[in-house]
């Protein structure tokens, strides 16, 4: 593929955040599989755990690193770091703690290309911090109109945006804070998932709504990953369809691993991160 302009510069990683206040929409699996194809790309990544009680993230690189020692499968792997919640008892200790240990992650990974952030779906500090740093955005969002509601109030019955959501007026506070400081605006991408997986005429309400949306609160639209067995089954493995053949995998050259590799390709490219015409 051939890099455009954003392309970290040699100084300054470029931030992936992956974020939503809704779980099961995907958020680590993205994640994950944004990362692998970065380093598939022979970038340096670091990854930043947010969501270190769930830890989804954190365990994908466990098992990742544990396949690549016990098979000898040469594997990427990237700089990864788990920031925990602060036990302070006071606010501001616990603020300043949590900013702190987020800062210290980041001076670890400050030689990658690129850093990705996997967010708690729930709003706290840390995760407003997170969010801060992002130079794009990822909302990955399943397609139903309940799913839709991270994003505004939807009034189900007349199919109609009452109100920007909690989450996206989270997203607009950080935005403006980084405006204020003269970094660049966060670029906010929606991902669609599981487009396959619903009624005709609803995926019709929906994809108008998100257009809506789109204008309305300032995201771009993008297609996602599907819910496909694949993304699942080699997780305990450490492992993603762009891994794939292994030695010995009998099931490497499936047309199902065919799709999901594309739908990761495409979504990198959807992204913004590469031009469209060098995959």
């Amino acid at each position: 593929m051939k890099r455009d302009s954003h392309l970290p510069e040699n100084s300054v990683p470029y931030v992936i955040v992956v974020g939503s206040e809704k779980g099961g929409t995907g958020k680590s699996t993205t994640a994950i599989h944004l990362t692998v194809a970065l380093m598939k790309l022979g970038f340096r990544v670091g990854t930043i755990d947010l969501d270190a009680r769930q830890g989804t993230f954190t365990a994908f690189f466990r098992n990742r690193d544990a396949r690549a020692r016990q098979s000898g499968y040469a594997l990427e792997l990237s700089k990864h770091r788990t920031i925990l919640r602060s036990t302070a008892s006071e606010p501001s200790a616990s603020e300043a703690d949590e900013a702190g240990r987020l800062q210290d992650a980041f001076d670890d990974l400050a030689d990658c290309h690129f850093i990705v952030i996997d967010t708690p779906g729930s709003d706290s500090y840390l995760c407003r911090l997170g969010h801060n740093r992002a130079d794009t955005l990822v909302t990955p969002l399943n397609d139903s109109f309940l799913d839709i509601e991270v994003l505004a109030h939807i009034n189900r019955e007349r199919r109609e945006v009452e109100a920007p959501s909690v989450y996206s007026q989270l997203v607009w506070e950080q935005n403006n804070q980084r405006v204020v400081a003269s970094r660049p605006p966060i670029d906010w991408v929606v991902v669609r998932n599981r487009l396959a997986h619903i009624e005709a005429r609803n995926m019709r309400e929906i994809s108008a709504l998100l257009v809506l949306l789109a204008k309305r609160i300032g995201f771009r639209l993008a297609p996602g990953i599907s819910e496909r067995v694949v993304f699942r089954e080699h997780f305990m493995k450490g492992l993603t369809a762009l891994d794939l053949p292994e030695p010995g995998d009998s099931q490497a050259g499936t047309s199902s691993h065919a799709a999901a590799r594309r739908e990761i390709q495409d979504l990198l490219r959807a992204i913004g991160l590469f031009e469209a015409d060098n995959a």
